[in-house]
């Protein structure tokens, strides 16, 4: 996959000339304090130089050449072009790198943080990995046996060359639309990053691992939260269309108390990673390569919350429920 990149050197006018290659000087980041850091690359030094030793061994076995570019180098460079949306070229003059450089080296940083994801990102199927879980999700609002909130955002991304009206949402801008489940602590357990800008968020679920077992009844113990873009189910509520009574109000408003917090995990996702969000641009990139690079910022955990993202609704969805799933949500009614 062909990465879009910015000249950084001129063509030698004549092609016949050779010039010595000069190698800059590089420059040490994790010299700085914190709050630096922090402000360019979104982590502490101490977190920055734990991500650098387990990729390490990794990226130092890529090259065998003398000039290599130093680990850290490659990682803080790549963090500070998904943390603030630049143009590679603008990072690369400020690490004392070329753009070319900083191009090559970048995917092998985002597969090493692909391959740690695995650790963070797991979903509770267990009953043992539960308990914690749920009792997090009932202090937000009392809503009961939760262990997850689920909602999809879009990733702006410039007009594909193939199928390009796939990618374009509701409202009307060229998007990925990935698929989040999250934790009452906004850790992620889920993530689903594949599905063109038009896919409907029910869909991605019903294609997704997750919602394959969940259907298949490997959670017997606990239900997701999704808002009205999905089908009411034995192990996903939903709230009410109409409600009518005092406990069906409160039942609404916990479920959107409780639920909520998936979409302050976007916000504060979008917030820290500004080529993720809109208002940063488009990632000038193929939509595989934007998968990546979303794969990529979900295997790191989130911080603070943020304000929740405007991504497009994805309006309600009829579907027949079956009894058990109004039996379910009937009994959360009663007990809330």
């Amino acid at each position: 996959m062909a990465m879009a990149a910015l000249a950084l050197l001129e063509d030698i006018a004549n092609g016949r000339i050779r010039r010595e290659r000069v190698f800059r000087d590089h420059n040490d980041f994790l010299a700085q304090d914190d709050d630096w850091l922090i402000s360019r690359f979104r982590f502490p030094r101490a977190i920055l130089l734990e991500l650098c030793a387990e990729l390490g061994p990794n990226l130092e076995r890529e090259t065998m050449r003398s000039h290599a570019i130093p680990v850290p180098l490659r990682v803080l460079t790549t963090l500070g072009f998904l943390a603030t949306g630049s143009f590679q070229r603008e990072l690369a003059d400020r690490s004392g790198i070329s753009q070319s450089s900083l191009s090559q080296a970048m995917p092998a940083v985002w597969d090493g943080i692909i391959r740690m994801s695995t650790r963070y990102i797991r979903f509770p199927y267990d009953a043992v990995d539960q308990p914690n879980i749920k009792m997090q999700f009932a202090a937000i609002a009392g809503f009961p046996n939760v262990i997850g909130a689920i909602n999809c955002t879009h990733i702006a991304i410039k007009a594909p060359s193939e199928e390009e009206f796939a990618y374009v949402n509701r409202k009307h801008f060229h998007s990925i639309n990935v698929q989040i489940i999250c934790d009452a602590q906004m850790r992620l357990t889920n993530i689903v990053a594949r599905w063109p800008g038009s896919t409907h968020d029910s869909y991605i679920l019903t294609n997704s691992m997750v919602g394959i077992r969940l259907q298949a009844g490997r959670v017997r113990d606990g239900w997701l939260l999704g808002d009205r873009g999905y089908p009411l189910k034995t192990w996903l509520l939903t709230p009410l269309t109409n409600p009518q009574t005092d406990r069906e109000r409160r039942y609404n408003n916990a479920h959107s108390r409780t639920r909520s917090v998936v979409e302050r995990a976007i916000g504060q996702l979008k917030c820290r990673w500004r080529c993720l969000d809109r208002t940063g641009g488009m990632l000038l990139y193929r939509p595989d390569k934007v998968c990546r690079i979303v794969a990529h910022r979900h295997g790191i955990p989130l911080g603070e919350v943020a304000a929740p993202p405007d991504d497009p609704d994805p309006g309600p969805i009829y579907v027949q429920p079956n009894q058990q799933a109004v039996h379910a949500r009937q009994h959360v009614i009663a007990t809330i």
